[in-house]
């Protein structure tokens, strides 16, 4: 559970950091130029049916059509689930320039479209409206019995009778929720359906009809809870704007939401911009003195772990079980911190002793478990593998923050020059706040400096306007992209 939640805003970036006990937890990045795409809702038109897939592509106005599989289209599932219907195949339900309102439900990742569902979903703080269906559900995480036949009942109650409404699923944050919150809930969802509805009828093909909200609104609907104690803000207008969220829609946060006013830098205060670099590179030492090594591909994430200066004090066995044990909380930690998707394959420290395996295995279990993206652990192969999936839905941190580097073809990263540009920009507000110079110069690579000309212009401007110094601005041929200087004049 989130303890503390820290967000860094800046007019191109949001930045949030998740903290449980002080342990940062969780990363996240939206860049205004780059926002996710997962929760926004198009009226798509089918561009291409593939029944030899059962897929099709639907263009919905982005650069790369998107995909959808028969598996995702409302009306399939619903005949899976009835005896009475056969199931039709994907080139009798679509047809090419015909329109449908389509969901996206997984981030374009890298050459491939986004990937679409026509049941849509919409999230509020306590409920997930499905308005194509009837169900209510209940999270699986409300364990107490009585508690989940409560909000059961709170919730047909509410809904009237002999109306269509469509259907709910109570989320785990709703847990000792009141009939007045699940009432705002439904309201808010009921409304925001209606809205789209009526966009949908009154637009054109390849048009979004509805936009997930920022990453700072998410942070009060996804991740805070009534065990989160703090959410630090860093701007004044996204803390209001976030204040007025929590007003209406989770009431209990609204005093919990502050303004972050120290000089020092709120994620320096936290040591995130050192978690941010760590996570960034192969290797995480373990405190036994082990470390595990990661590596990211587009088919799947490999996670070696090695005893590294880890002698023990009793037997090799035993040294080989603790290296492992403690690798499995730290493999749980990292696949968050990076956001790793997709397969994952970890290489544990070969173990003789049958129980040695299972007690690592439960120990990995017990680390995900708290994980808010879904898991599946397949347990030890005849290789000595952990196989094990984790839902990917948006790019990984490396991917956000890095590029592929032109000097060495694609065997390594760079941070991009954006990425760059905005720890420039935040170490002049470090300087600006313990010295006085008459000016700042930056000297950086000529990817840098022609960003600082271009898009970033403006931000750089108003840099300037905060600090009340001019900065100025240097190309030094010599430097690689992430290279570069701040001279005081």
């Amino acid at each position: 559970m989130a303890e503390e939640i820290l967000i860094n805003v800046t007019p191109r970036e949001t930045r949030v950091a998740v903290l449980d006990h002080g342990v940062i937890e969780e990363l996240h990045i939206e860049r205004a130029t780059h926002r996710g795409l997962v929760g926004n809702i198009y009226l798509g038109r089918v561009a291409r049916v593939l029944p030899g897939m059962q897929s099709a592509f639907i263009e919905i106005g982005l650069e790369r059509a998107a995909f959808l599989h028969v598996a995702d289209i409302w009306e399939f599932r619903q005949a899976q689930h009835s005896p009475e219907i056969t199931p039709k195949p994907i080139e009798k339900i679509l047809h090419e320039g015909q329109s449908l309102i389509v969901q996206v439900i997984k981030d374009p990742i890298g050459t491939k479209g986004a990937r679409l569902s026509t049941q849509i979903s919409l999230a509020g703080r306590l409920l997930v409206h499905l308005p194509q269906d009837s169900h209510i559900g209940i999270s699986q995480r409300i364990e107490d019995e009585a508690e989940r036949t409560l909000l059961k009942d709170t919730l047909t109650r509410l809904l009237p009778p002999n109306v269509p409404h469509g259907g709910f699923i109570v989320r785990t944050v709703a847990e000792k929720s009141t009939e007045r919150d699940l009432a705002r809930d439904v309201e808010y969802l009921t409304m925001l359906w209606a809205d789209v509805q009526a966009r949908s009828k009154s637009t054109k093909s390849g048009t979004l009809i509805h936009q997930d909200l920022t990453l700072a609104e998410r942070v009060l609907r996804d991740f805070a809870s009534e065990d989160t104690q703090r959410i630090f803000v860093d701007a004044a207008p996204a803390c209001a704007a976030m204040t007025t969220f929590a007003e209406r829609y989770a009431p209990a946060l609204k005093d919990r939401v502050r303004l972050h006013q120290a000089a020092r830098p709120l994620f320096d205060m936290y040591g995130v911009e050192q978690e941010i670099e760590r996570a960034l590179h192969r290797r995480v030492d373990l405190k036994s003195g082990g470390y595990v090594i990661v590596d990211q591909t587009e088919a799947l994430t490999t996670i070696d772990v090695n005893t590294g200066g880890y002698v023990g004090v009793r037997s090799f066995d035993d040294t080989i079980f603790k290296t492992n044990l403690e690798a499995a909380q730290t493999i749980a930690r990292q696949l968050r911190l990076r956001n790793l998707g997709g397969i994952i394959i970890i290489d544990f420290i070969d173990m003789d002793l049958p129980e040695h395996r299972a007690a690592v295995l439960e120990a990995l279990n017990q680390a995900i478990s708290t994980d808010r993206t879904r898991l599946t652990v397949n347990g030890f192969t005849h290789l000595g593998l952990v196989e094990m999936t984790r839902k990917r839905t948006r790019e990984s941190l490396g991917h956000v923050l890095c590029e592929t580097c032109p000097t060495c073809q694609g065997r390594g990263e760079i941070k991009t020059a954006q990425t760059v540009c905005y720890e420039i920009l935040r170490e002049i507000m470090r300087e600006a706040k313990q010295f006085n110079p008459r000016e700042f110069r930056i000297l950086a690579s000529q990817a840098v400096i022609d960003l600082f000309l271009d898009d970033e212009s403006a931000t750089l401007a108003q840099l300037s306007v905060e600090i009340g110094k001019p900065v100025s601005l240097l190309v030094e041929t010599g430097y690689a992209q992430e290279k570069y200087d701040i001279v005081l004049l």
